[in-house]
Order: structure tokens, then C-alpha cells, then sequence
């Protein structure tokens, strides 16, 4: 069974998504798009508690909701918002900042804009993704400026390192990976590529930073977007939450051809994480595999990119 299709309007997607039933059976049909699946034991039949938005196993009797065990667990919030903010951040061309999601939804708290963007942003990391294939170039960049650093190849405290692999269709660009990592040695780039390239891949790289974007024109061109990107929409950065936004900006190029068609997807892999716990968002630990920092800051220091 396929997922559901999409709205291609903003029209279309009012009207469809007008009611907290209508979200409900859309999250659960690109949830489960083979059909129901009990959490605990796997059967595939369920009774439909309406009136409790449950479903009751019919096997071992376990009750679930559309929602438990994935990124909205116990949300408050309805789903509509939840929704209204899935499609704007998906749809929108330069992506949305907590700020101007709370101002577009009429959202009391910016915390609460914040927080609801970060959980969208862990879900946009799909699992098991399919690696790059054909040719491709690597390099890495710095984001942020620090004084005092002894080497240009230091990390500091202020800035951070982003490795990124771009697939060469042409003289344009395929699919994107990009990631924060600690350091640009040997093991940690080749730790990267491996992750994210398929075996027989045709990697391209530049030792000559004067040359390389000439050289990898491709890789560079993102990384100047993702620049710009940051920039613009998200002012200020808070060092510890850049992986989620670095993976955001990863979810949106690769669907840059279509942006209605990201925000089906980004439903169906809501459900393909676990609960976002309080520490994941403020607290130290990445809310992803990668290590790294973040945006809109909310606590902690913030800083711009630099040019």
C-alpha cells in the first residue's frame, strides 16, 4: 500500500486538513502505510477506539495513538498545528524560523515554535538512507569565525566543521549529505564518506583550499547556501543545535523539486523516531548521531555565520 498523496496548495491543504480527525487519519495512513502495526507484538489488526483516538491490538490488547512512541509523543499541541508547521517548513522556500512559525500560527511561547521545529528537525534524518552513488565530490567547511586560533584548521569554540558530499549530475548537483563533525582528520572524513557513499563511487577531493572551489564547485555551492541559508532565516545560532539544522537544510535540497511531496514525508518519518526527550533539545546531547550545534538559539550563546 502506498503512502497518501499530498496537498499541492495551500487551498488544497486548508480544506483537507481542517479538522483534528482529518490530521489524525493522514499522520496514521503515512504512519503505517502497509497497514496498522502493533508495537509490542507486530499484528496487524486492530480495534479503533474513536471516541479515546486509540487503536487496541487484537492480539495482545495493547493501546496505541497515532502519535506514542514517535517524535510527537504526548504532544499537546493539535495536530493541525503540528501540520500547518510540517508544511511550512517543508514548503516554504527559505525554510521557517521559530520566531516567524510563531508569528504565522499565533503561537504564545517562542519556546514552543522552537521546540516544535527542533522535533520536526529529528525527523527529517531518515534511517537506513540510501548512500550516493556515481561520482561525487567532499570537502569540508568552517561556519563561524574565532580570533586567536593558532591554526586554520582548529575548530575553537566558536565555530564549527561541516563535511558535505554532493552527487555530480552534469554540471548540476544530485543529492546532498552533509554533517557536523569534531575534527577534519583522516579517520573522522573517512568515517563520513563510508557512512554516506556507496562501494565503486568516484570520489572527488581537493587538498588546495584556494582551489578547491573550483575545483568542487558543486559541494562549495551548497556550502555557500547553507551560509546564506543560516544567515537569513536563522539569525542567531546556538553552537549545540547546528546538526539539526544542518540536517534540515539536507531534507530540504533533496527535495527541492518538490516541496509538497517533502511534506508527506516528513509525517511518515515522524513516526520513525523515537520520543524527543527534554535533554535531546537543551541539554547537551545531539538529537542526532552527528556532533555538532545549532540555531534559533534559545539558551547558550549564539553567533552568525560568516561570509
Amino acid at each position: 500500500m502506498a503512502r497518501p498523496d499530498f496537498p499541492r496548495t495551500v487551498t488544497e491543504f486548508q480544506a483537507r486538513f481542517a479538522t483534528e480527525e482529518a490530521c489524525r487519519a493522514y499522520l496514521a495512513a503515512s504512519r503505517w502505510p502497509e497497514g496498522y502495526r502493533c508495537p509490542l507484538c507486530q499484528h496487524a489488526s486492530a480495534f479503533e477506539l474513536p471516541r479515546r483516538f486509540l487503536w487496541q491490538c487484537k492480539a495482545c490488547g495493547h493501546q496505541t495513538s497515532v502519535t506514542a512512541g514517535t517524535v510527537l509523543h504526548r504532544t499537546r499541541t493539535p495536530l493541525r498545528e503540528w501540520f500547518w508547521a510540517a508544511y511550512l517548513v517543508t514548503s516554504h522556500t527559505p525554510g521557517m524560523s521559530a520566531l516567524q512559525l510563531q508569528r504565522q500560527l499565533g503561537i504564545a511561547r517562542y519556546e514552543t515554535a522552537w521546540t516544535m521545529l527542533h522535533k520536526l528537525r529529528r525527523a527529517m534524518l531518515r534511517p537506513q538512507r540510501e548512500p550516493l552513488h556515481g561520482e561525487i565530490e567532499v570537502d569540508e567547511m568552517y561556519i563561524g569565525r574565532e580570533e586567536g586560533l593558532r591554526s586554520g584548521r582548529q575548530v575553537g569554540k566558536n565555530r564549527a566543521l561541516v563535511v558535505g558530499a554532493v552527487e555530480v549530475r552534469g554540471k548540476g548537483s544530485g543529492r546532498v549529505r552533509l554533517q557536523v563533525v569534531p575534527d577534519a582528520s583522516g579517520p573522522t572524513l573517512t568515517t563520513f564518506v563510508c557512512a554516506n557513499v556507496s562501494p565503486g563511487a568516484t570520489i572527488r577531493v581537493q587538498g588546495d583550499p584556494e582551489n578547491a572551489s573550483k575545483i568542487l564547485p558543486r559541494v562549495h555551492r551548497v556550502f555557500s547556501d547553507l551560509k546564506t541559508w543560516l544567515r537569513g532565516t536563522h539569525r542567531g545560532v546556538d553552537k549545540k543545535h547546528l546538526a539539526a539544522y544542518v540536517n534540515e537544510f539536507t531534507f530540504r535540497f533533496n527535495r527541492r523539486h518538490s516541496p509538497m511531496a517533502a511534506f508527506q514525508s516528513l509525517l511518515g518519518l515522524i513516526g520513525a523516531h523515537s520520543p524527543t526527550t527534554y535533554k535531546m533539545l537543551y541539554g547537551s546531547e545531539s538529537t542526532t548521531t552527528s556532533v555538532g550545534f545549532g540555531t534559533d538559539a534559545v539558551g547558550g550563546p549564539s553567533w552568525r555565520a560568516s561570509p
